[in-house]
């Protein structure tokens, strides 16, 4: 098979999935999360059910179409960290980062998606489970990046409160959205909450983790 036939293929299988993702969210937003079957998506997309299901095995992933990236954010982050800095600044400066772009993937969704999430039990929960699957990501990252022994829970103790910060900071985000406040006002009032809340870990856990200067 040549590189050009396989260039196509990737090409078209992620036009179809962008389709369908495209598709999923405007019936969504439309009509509420919960009342939308898969069925009705693979209509719209005009894909075979199976189709959505090969692609989105879970209908809140249809919604919720970032688990990847959510998961492994920090997880890169706490990687690909500068010289002389900790798991925590690292973070810190990620998040703050985030914030100023707006990103969606820390929560900027909009309030018609902020809603759609909000409304249904299924996304809620769905969510939970992306930050629970981010948290052991990092902890794994940790251990590998301090060298730490299959006994050594402090990987898993950092894990847990740098992402529960994180997971503070989504739940804010989208609790500001969905009080109708603006971009601008949301990303000001959650770039000092985002101060606040990983300044609290700073005597914890400022030198924990720290990328050797040479």
């Amino acid at each position: 098979m040549s590189t050009e036939t396989t260039g196509l293929r990737a090409m078209k299988k992620r036009r179809t999935r962008e389709n369908i993702s495209d598709q999923a969210t405007r019936l969504f937003l439309e009509r509420g999360f919960d009342n939308v079957t898969i069925a009705e998506v693979a209509s719209a997309a005009q894909v075979a059910k199976m189709t959505v299901t090969n692609y989105f095995p879970r209908k809140e992933d249809l919604a919720l179409d970032m688990h990847d990236v959510f998961v492994r954010l920090p997880a890169e982050t706490v990687r690909e960290r500068e010289p002389g800095e900790s798991a925590l600044a690292a973070l810190r400066r990620a998040h703050l980062a985030a914030v100023a772009a707006q990103d969606p993937v820390i929560g900027f969704s909009g309030p018609e998606f902020a809603r759609m999430i909000a409304d249904s039990p299924a996304l809620v929960a769905r969510l939970r489970e992306f930050h629970d699957d981010r948290e052991k990501g990092l902890a794994a990252v940790l251990a590998e990046e301090t060298g730490a022994g299959p006994g050594d829970i402090m990987p898993r103790v950092a894990a847990l409160q740098l992402v529960g910060v994180q997971r503070l900071l989504f739940e804010e985000t989208l609790r500001r959205t969905l009080d109708g406040q603006d971009g601008a006002g949301i990303a000001k009032a959650v770039a000092a909450d985002a101060e606040t809340a990983f300044g609290a870990l700073e005597p914890v856990l400022g030198d924990y983790a720290v990328r050797p200067e040479h």
